[in-house]
Formats: structure tokens, C-alpha cells, sequence
């Protein structure tokens, strides 16, 4: 009986896992179409390209490096941790755990979860930064925050023995910090450098608004993505495990679904707390941006990122109320730094992910001070000051600070923005060319038969 137990507990995770990864490439689908519609019309094949080529890019280096990070990593050398080379080594390309056969039903579908969140924070990077940068320097970026810098801050804070977890009492159970936070400080890092779009400030400084070119796929591009973003709530939990397999340290005797830090929860739990944090986003953001169309379907997203880090523990209630405050903020904040810095953010990228995110990871700390971070014994428990830590390392430290410096590096030498001319133009001419004089040719052509 418990063999055909556990043979069926396998079989589940194993489907569990493959359904939420198939739900989470809408999140990939919904950015496409959002910034394509927010895009002007002679940048759409380019905005579509540089979209599509980060599943490659992200894909091929999360499988050689990125997964070996997130196991590698948890510890940190300041606590007398050091790197888990046998725990990376055991998840390489090269050993059988990677493999395609029948005995490894569950590392598939487990590290393609993990992928589609790397997609995620290199598509937030993605949007804000469009009609500017040239491919290449946006697909480095990509590399970075997807198979790099993302995932260190996942093993640092988003691994059942993440040193973050233990030592700060960090809890961001559906990444408010660990993927939003850091993905939308990273944008914050590239844009200081690349500087606004042509013509979107006037002489004196005034922001101009560029409107989305195609308010309808803008609308079911943020749907989409809304509907991805639920499946990303599933992929956090694990669907069903016994006490037993964490030492017995799960309250009651019965098997459970947890979260990322394997401690109880529920998809009965999540779905009350994503429902009302949307419904608080969408809200308070219609009401403060007086009916902005644009900036009340990112609302809502905003929300679901601000109440995200403790979504497993808020009551209802408090999920409403944090979702409903935390994108008014966040929108304050996107027309005062633009204004003052005179940062061009498309898509408002930094605000819903970014702002949002540190936000949600901070007001945390306060509603959830003294639970549990976790089950097991001897870490920290939730408290203000690990959460604030824990936003500054994510925003901050692993967001900013690299995005940053890699992005001055590529503009010293000149392989960062497009020539403005090319910008002028657009980058689907710049870039398309040929599939521009073949159209040419195919016309004159046409009209030359239809001559004789």
C-alpha cells in the first residue's frame, strides 16, 4: 500500500508540475502581446524578436548554469556557509538526475517551473527598456537576470535552507522580492543608463505620454498574464508531501501541499488571497489614477505582487488591503521618479514589479512578525528588519547594482542604444530589412505580370 502511495504521490507531482508550467508560458504569451501593444507599430517585429529569443537564451543557460546555482548556493560565506558543490554537481546536465528516463519522474518538470520564472524576470526587464536598446545588449541582460543573479537570490532566500530564511527570517512564499523585486530593480539599473525614448520628455522636462498603439492587445495581454500569474502561485507549492520527509516538523500527521519553504498550505488558501489582492489592485489603482485604463490593468498585477510575499499566511482581508495600498504607492512613485529623473519606463515595469515588490517584502515583515519563516527549528522567525534586509539585497544588491554596471559597461562601448536615426525610423526597418525589399520585390514583381 505505501508503494502504491508514493507511486501515486509521484505521479501526481509529476502532473501537477507539468499543468502549472504550461499555465506560467501564458505569463511568457500575456508580456509578448502587452508590449507589442504598448510598442509603437515600427518596433513590433522587433519587440516580438527580442521576446521570443529569450526562451533560447534563458532556456540553454539555465540548464548548463542557472539550475546549478539555485542548489549550489543557499549558504553564505559571512555565516560560515560555503558553496554545495555536491548539491549542484548532483542537478548538472552531465549527471543522470538530468537525464530523460522513467526513474526521474519529478527534476523535469520541477526545473521547468524554476525556468518559466527566469523567462519572467527577464520579460520584466524586457518591457521596460523597449524601442531603444539593441537586441544583443537586452539579450546579455536577459542571461543575467534569468540564469545568474535571479536564482542566487532564489537560493539565498526562496530554499528551504536558504541562509536568508535562516539567519534574517525571510518569508516571500510567491516572490514579491525574489523575482519582482529584483527584476524590476534590475530594470531600474539598465534605464539610469539608456536613457528615455526620443521625444518623450518636451524641452522643459515635462513627460510626455506615448499611449499604447493597441489598447486591446495591451487588455488581453495583462489578462494573460493575470491567468499565468495564478498558475505561478501553484508552481510555488509543492503539491503533497509527508511530515516525514522534513523530519516530522509539519504540524499534524497528514500529507500536505506547502509552500516553497515546505511549510503547510493550500490552493483553497492562495486562491482567496490572488483573487482579493487583484481586486484591491485593481481597485485603488482605477480610483487614484482617475480611470487610467493602462495603469488599472497594471494595478491589479501590482496588487497581486504586494500582498504576494505572505499570500500564504494574510487572511483574505489583509490581502485586499495591502493589494489596494501597495499599487497606489507604486504609482506615485513611477510619475515622481520620472518627473525628477527623467527615467522612461514603457510598460511601468519598475513600479508594478520592482516598487511593488519591495513593498509587498517589506510589509510582510510587519503584518507576519513573529510567525514562522519556516518549519523547521532554529530559524528566524518573520520580523521588520530581516524583511527590509531582505528587499535591499533583492532590489538592490542583486537587481540594481549589476544592471547597473554591465549596462555602463556595454554603453562605453557603444553596443548598448540604437543609433538615433535607427530609433527614428524604427527598428523593424533597421533591423528587417530584407523581409522589407523582398515585400518590395514581390510588388514590383506583381505589378510587372500584371503589365504584361
Amino acid at each position: 500500500m505505501d508503494g502504491n502511495l508514493n507511486a501515486l504521490t509521484t505521479i501526481f507531482t509529476e502532473f501537477y508540475y507539468w499543468v502549472t508550467v504550461v499555465f506560467m508560458f501564458l505569463i511568457h504569451v500575456g508580456f509578448c502581446m502587452y508590449e507589442v501593444g504598448v510598442s509603437r507599430r515600427k518596433n513590433h517585429l522587433h519587440t516580438l524578436m527580442k521576446n521570443i529569443m529569450i526562451i533560447p537564451l534563458v532556456t540553454v543557460t539555465f540548464f548548463l548554469f542557472g539550475w546549478w546555482i539555485y542548489w549550489a548556493f543557499p549558504n553564505f560565506y559571512i555565516f560560515g556557509g560555503s558553496i554545495d558543490y555536491e548539491a549542484g554537481a548532483a542537478n548538472l546536465p552531465t549527471s543522470p538526475n538530468m537525464a530523460t528516463h522513467l526513474g526521474d519522474r519529478i527534476t523535469g518538470v520541477f526545473w521547468a517551473a524554476f525556468l518559466l520564472f527566469s523567462w519572467t524576470a527577464a520579460s520584466i526587464v524586457s518591457g521596460s527598456v523597449i524601442e531603444r536598446i539593441r537586441s544583443s545588449a537586452l539579450w546579455v541582460h536577459a542571461v543575467l537576470i534569468g540564469s545568474v543573479f535571479w536564482i542566487i537570490d532564489a537560493a539565498w532566500g526562496w530554499h528551504y535552507a536558504g541562509w536568508m530564511v535562516q539567519k534574517l527570517g525571510y518569508h516571500d512564499a510567491y516572490a514579491s522580492g525574489v523575482i519582482h523585486a529584483i527584476a524590476g530593480g534590475y530594470a531600474l539599473g539598465v534605464l539610469m543608463v539608456l536613457g528615455p525614448r526620443i521625444g518623450k520628455f518636451a524641452s522643459d522636462g515635462t513627460p510626455r505620454d506615448i499611449p499604447p498603439h493597441n489598447p486591446w492587445m495591451v487588455t488581453l495581454g495583462i489578462f494573460i498574464i493575470y491567468t499565468g500569474f495564478w498558475g505561478f502561485y501553484a508552481a510555488c507549492n509543492v503539491p503533497l508531501i509527508s511530515p516525514e520527509v522534513i523530519g516530522g516538523q509539519l504540524t499534524g500527521t497528514t500529507w500536505t501541499a506547502t509552500n516553497i519553504y515546505l511549510g503547510p498550505t493550500s490552493l483553497g488558501a492562495i486562491t482567496f488571497n490572488f483573487l482579493m489582492s487583484l481586486s484591491g489592485g485593481l481597485l485603488a489603482t482605477y480610483i487614484v489614477s482617475k480611470g487610467d485604463a493602462f495603469w488599472t490593468f497594471s494595478g491589479g498585477l501590482a496588487g497581486i505582487i504586494g500582498a504576494s510575499a505572505g499570500n500564504d499566511l494574510y487572511h483574505p482581508i489583509q490581502a485586499l488591503i495591502i493589494g489596494g495600498i501597495v499599487p497606489v504607492i507604486a504609482y506615485k512613485l513611477h510619475h515622481y521618479v520620472e518627473r525628477r529623473f527623467k527615467l522612461d519606463d514603457a510598460v511601468g515595469a519598475v513600479a508594478v514589479h520592482g516598487y511593488a515588490g519591495f513593498m509587498g517584502v517589506v510589509i510582510a515583515g510587519f503584518v507576519l512578525w513573529g510567525a514562522p519563516s519556516s518549519p523547521f527549528e532554529g530559524y528566524a522567525a518573520i520580523n521588520p528588519l530581516g524583511q527590509f534586509a531582505g528587499a535591499i539585497i533583492m532590489f538592490f544588491v542583486l537587481g540594481f547594482a549589476p544592471a547597473y554596471i554591465v549596462t555602463r559597461i556595454q554603453s562605453a562601448f557603444g553596443v548598448l542604444r540604437i543609433p538615433p536615426e535607427v530609433e527614428l525610423q524604427g527598428l523593424d526597418f533597421a533591423d528587417h530589412h530584407a523581409y522589407e525589399n523582398a515585400i518590395a520585390e514581390i510588388t514590383s514583381a506583381t505589378h510587372e505580370h500584371l503589365k504584361s
